[in-house]
């Protein structure tokens, strides 16, 4: 009693945290404006966007990629871009640098009213300069820095003239007037010059300091306190504090390339659930929560979890992936603010996160995504997405290696429908060795016994032979306004053992309902349910009840770099079983990128 009084407590402040957030919502409705559009996904990542990925669906995701994306820039690096955006207008401008006839501008005609001081500027002194695409556009608004500069450029040109005798065409009149201008703007002249030369050196120190001319660190920190309630399962189980660190180098070396050197550490485990007999439910991976997906890393070892390369092919995108590669890295999951693809600003759970056949396989190998379609069809551009990971790619041993071990092969077509909605009919074809970890194991393979999303009944293999499985799933995402978001899937898995009573089917569907923005910009309110993979009668599992899952969670941005998520997690006949308690998971998780 005294166990269940203290969880009770410990669990109080998330849900007067959701409390107090949602009354805020109902006083800030009265004052509230309504934001700007959200940009789509993979904004957080710097990524190139996959093809066809949420291809109308909008959400605060900021790009990518994927995995860790959406990040502040620094001043450092807005200050770059600018000299950057400015060495570029130049280099564009190097057509019509110095124009000899006002004719070459091909919005100025002679009936404008300024024709005769432009024709006299750009013909007697050519000291007027045009855009590329041959215009002057005399009729936008000109700021006082921008005449000094003008001004400046007049005022070489003169010098110029003057100093190869040509004097001549400098009027005593113009002299005088250029002296009037310049005594009137020396104070803009001489702000630009300093402004000018601060830029330079900010400029030389940047580059001389920076950490790579081509490389840059987007990094993510999850701090999380959980727990679990609920029977047996709660009693077996205590309050944690658990971490996951990721640091991601995204390197380019064409512009439109990037290469994700990703490293990782933390401490995190799932709980264990305990069935009515007392008795742990072995190898069910129901309620699992995103960060504790941490690369194999339990003792906040560092570890490289993944290194994967983006770059286009003509028209297509293509990926490579040399270890830890899923297949939502490349294809899109169509289910906005429940993914996130980083595990710490969307859903609380794998399940709710994606669709479970993308966690069919994984590791190292390729994919492409092909477009196709036009936007005067009733299909947008939509695309194919085609893509091949291998489990144990890097093990030269027998059944092992890119070919011969586990692999998974995924074939999908994207499809956007109007602007809101996006549909996904996606196939998966897996070979699972004999004494595989389990079907939803994310590339755990031969030497991994990770299951991240299912019962057991739904993940458990032939440990004597092997086993192929073809999976079929539908994923679609539906906005019908900036306020609202909703999304959902289904998915079916005929797996084929090559033993006897090997063979056996597995289900699992959900919907997402996500308000984005509520009570704040950049806030999301979401909730999620459905039934985790789950499989019926079969040989020596007991269990035939489906495994409800309800999930509710509210993303409070702090700041653009930190964000407080509480949540709920609600486990109903845990194990297939619904003699075993209900369990709930209760979390409170805080997201730092940077």
């Amino acid at each position: 009693m005294s166990h269940l009084l203290w969880k009770t407590l410990v669990l109080s402040p998330v849900v007067l945290g959701v409390t107090v957030l949602v009354s805020a919502k109902a006083m800030a409705t009265e004052v509230a404006s309504f934001s700007e559009d959200i940009k789509v996904k993979y904004a957080q990542t710097e990524a190139p966007e996959a093809i066809g990925t949420s291809l109308s669906i909008k959400t605060e995701q900021p790009k990518i990629n994927q995995q860790l994306f959406a990040q502040a820039k620094t001043d450092g690096n807005q200050v770059l871009e600018q000299v950057n955006r400015y060495s570029s207008e130049g280099k564009n401008q190097n057509s019509l640098s110095q124009v000899t006839s006002v004719s070459q501008f091909s919005d100025v005609q002679p009936t404008d009213w300024a024709f005769q001081a432009l024709q006299s500027l750009v013909e007697r002194y050519g000291c007027i300069a045009g855009y590329p695409n041959s215009t002057y556009r005399g009729n936008r608004a000109l700021t006082r820095y921008e005449f000094a500069a003008g001004l400046n450029a007049c005022l070489d040109r003169v010098n110029e003239l003057i100093a190869t005798a040509t004097a001549d065409l400098v009027s005593k009149q113009d002299l005088a007037t250029l002296q009037r201008l310049q005594e009137e703007f020396s104070a803009e002249l001489a702000t630009l010059r300093g402004r000018v030369d601060s830029l330079e050196a900010r400029t030389a120190e940047l580059e001389a300091n920076q950490f790579s001319t081509t490389t840059k660190l987007v990094g993510e920190a999850i701090f999380a306190v959980t727990d679990i309630f609920g029977g047996n399962t709660g009693d077996a189980n205590n309050t944690v504090f658990q971490d996951r660190v990721r640091l991601d180098l995204q390197t380019s070396f064409t512009g439109k390339d990037v290469l994700h050197t990703r490293l990782a550490a933390g401490n995190a485990t799932a709980f264990s659930q305990i069935g009515n007999d007392d008795v742990l439910i072995s190898g069910t991976a129901e309620g699992t929560q995103t960060f504790q997906l941490n690369g194999g890393s339990i003792n906040n070892g560092v570890v490289i979890d993944w290194l994967a390369y983006y770059v286009p092919i003509g028209p297509a995108q293509a990926y490579f992936a040399a270890t830890g590669g899923i297949h939502s890295d490349y294809a899109a999951t169509n289910n906005p603010y429940f993914e996130d693809f980083d595990g710490g600003n969307g859903a609380l759970s794998t399940f709710a996160s994606e669709n479970p056949i993308y966690r069919i396989g994984g590791g190292a190998g390729a994919a492409l995504t092909l477009p196709f379609g036009s936007g005067g069809s009733f299909f947008k551009p939509s695309s194919l997405t085609v893509g091949y990971l291998a489990s144990n790619a890097n093990n030269p041993g027998v059944s092992q290696g890119l070919l011969e071990g586990n692999y998974a092969a995924l074939g999908q077509l994207n499809f956007s429908v109007s602007d809101r909605l996006a549909i996904a009919a996606t196939y998966v074809h897996g070979y699972h060795g004999a004494g595989s970890g389990g079907l939803f194991d994310a590339g755990g393979g031969l030497t991994g016994t990770s299951r991240v999303v299912g019962t057991n009944q739904s993940n458990t293999l032939s440990a004597l032979d092997g086993s192929s499985s073809n999976s079929y799933g539908i994923s679609a995402a539906f906005r019908p306004s900036d306020k609202l978001s909703v999304s959902g899937f289904v998915s079916y898995h005929d797996v084929t053992g090559f033993g006897a009573d090997d063979d056996y089917e597995a289900w699992s569907y959900g919907l997402g309902i996500a308000l984005p923005d509520f009570g704040k910009q950049g806030n999301v309110l979401g909730i999620f349910a459905g039934a985790e993979p789950y499989a019926f009668n079969r040989p020596g599992l007991v269990g035939n009840d489906v495994p409800y899952h309800i999930e509710g969670f509210y993303k409070y941005r702090v700041s653009d770099n930190i964000s407080i998520t509480p949540g709920v997690i609600w486990l109903t006949s845990p194990g297939q079983n619904s003699d075993n308690d209900d369990a709930i998971i209760g979390t409170l998780r805080t997201t730092f990128t940077f």
